[in-house]
């Protein structure tokens, strides 16, 4: 079973500054409860390791993620993937008078037990942190 969610959010700021949040590996990785760190490739990939809270998988996974596609400022999406899963991240930016409309999908297909039943219970609260992240970016830029 595969799942794919969506969240929009209305973002009140222009897209170039959305793109500087969302375009960056880290700053997407570093919201997600499930990551517990994330590092930089020499290669130009970038590994999340995340603990899922789920019976078969009992230690961090790294999750080995690059970009395949990217539109600056409009577009990125990426693919990650690890023994236990695959995901795919799109993150699409579309500015009018000012405010950003932000599109995050997200399509994750687990190849162990319980991972798309996490996932299709977890990513609201995922899209929350994600989202709070991106305001608590976009106030320390308007204090730079």
């Amino acid at each position: 079973m595969v799942v794919r969610v969506e969240r929009v959010v209305d973002v009140p700021a222009p897209r170039e500054t959305v793109w500087d949040f969302i375009a960056d590996p880290e700053r997407r990785a570093r919201p997600i409860s499930v990551v517990e760190r994330f590092e930089h490739q020499d290669d130009g990939q970038h590994v999340w390791h995340v603990s899922l809270p789920i019976p078969l998988v009992d230690r961090t996974i790294a999750i080995e993620t690059e970009e395949n596609a990217r539109d600056p400022p409009s577009y990125v999406e990426f693919v990650g993937t690890s023994k236990v899963l695959r995901v795919v991240g799109e993150h699409t930016l579309v500015e009018n008078d000012g405010i950003t409309t932000l599109t995050n999908r997200f399509t994750v297909d687990g190849k162990v037990p319980g991972v798309e039943r996490f996932f299709k219970r977890q990513m609201d609260a995922e899209f929350d942190n994600l989202e709070r992240a991106l305001k608590e970016f976009l106030a320390s830029q308007d204090g730079a």
